[in-house]
């Protein structure tokens, strides 16, 4: 008697070990949430202003061939394709945000985000329909065929080096327009010292 009852508590206590590893490795592949840490390879600081920096950046991505859809005094989105392969296509979609770290501030925080889109080459045979007497309709293949990208997989870019690259470029386009609006500043004002009238001479005193 206790034998038999021994041999059913060890049976349930492995089922029980069974279903549990079960629902734990079920819960592991299927419920992975999103881990935010404190440090993030999508922002960057500058030294700029809000305007300075997005500008900066619109610049960095043109230069990278980047194809502008929108650009915004804070908002930036541009577009570069690429061809991977005689049947894959790859579009990377980048988004930049620029937001002042506090009013009266000259630092901005740069939000980057790529999102990488992969397509794939399909084909398609063309095909028409004859009315044959007696058969009714048939439909019979031609040679022909029509292509159409189709879109087989879309993520987002999470490499570091990728982004830092980006932001190491856009502050040294943000570093030439500061020296730029410095250098047209000090001609604006040389310009307005030239076109006052000289100072009048002092009496001399007899």
């Amino acid at each position: 008697m206790l034998k038999s009852f021994h041999a059913r508590s060890v049976t349930l206590a492995v089922v029980c070990i069974v279903i549990i590893s079960g629902c734990a490795s079920w819960k592991s592949s299927d419920d992975t949430p999103e881990e935010f840490g404190t440090t993030s390879v999508f922002a960057h600081t500058l030294a700029g202003t809000e305007l300075a920096s997005c500008e900066a950046a619109r610049r960095s991505l043109m230069s990278q061939g980047y194809v502008i859809s929108e650009a915004k005094p804070a908002y930036i989105k541009g577009r570069r394709k690429f061809q991977r392969g005689t049947d894959v296509h790859v579009e990377i979609e980048f988004s930049v945000v620029c937001a002042s770290d506090s009013k009266g501030s000259n630092s901005t925080t740069v939000f980057a985000n790529a999102v990488l889109d992969r397509y794939s080459l399909k084909k398609s045979s063309n095909s028409a329909s004859i009315d044959v007497g007696g058969l009714g309709s048939v439909s019979l293949p031609f040679g022909a065929t029509d292509d159409s990208l189709v879109k087989v997989a879309s993520e987002t870019i999470s490499t570091g080096k990728f982004y830092k690259r980006f932001f190491e470029l856009t502050e040294r386009y943000l570093d030439s327009s500061v020296t730029n609006n410095v250098i047209d500043e000090n001609a604006e004002s040389d310009e307005v010292q030239k076109s006052l009238p000289p100072a009048p001479v002092p009496a001399k005193l007899e």
